[in-house]
């Protein structure tokens, strides 16, 4: 399974948290962006659970993350 995940950071942020989400096991897209968010992400697990836990248990354990959007892939 694999989803898109956009980030939004506090300001100053982005760029070291790129850093750090692209060392993640699972995460084969990271780019900063502009616009509503700073960060778009492609990820890829077992199931959706396993995106749950990734957003939930790593991405938004990182200082600077303030919110998430995450779009499962389906076709």
């Amino acid at each position: 399974m694999q989803a898109i995940i956009y980030v939004r950071t506090d300001p100053g942020k982005p760029l070291d948290l790129l850093k750090k989400i692209r060392e993640m096991k699972g995460v084969k897209f990271a780019a900063a962006t502009t616009g509503r968010f700073d960060l778009v992400l492609r990820v890829e697990a077992d199931d959706i659970e396993a995106v749950g836990e990734k957003v939930v248990g790593e991405i938004h354990d990182l200082e600077g993350v303030r919110y998430t959007e995450t779009s499962p892939i389906v076709a």
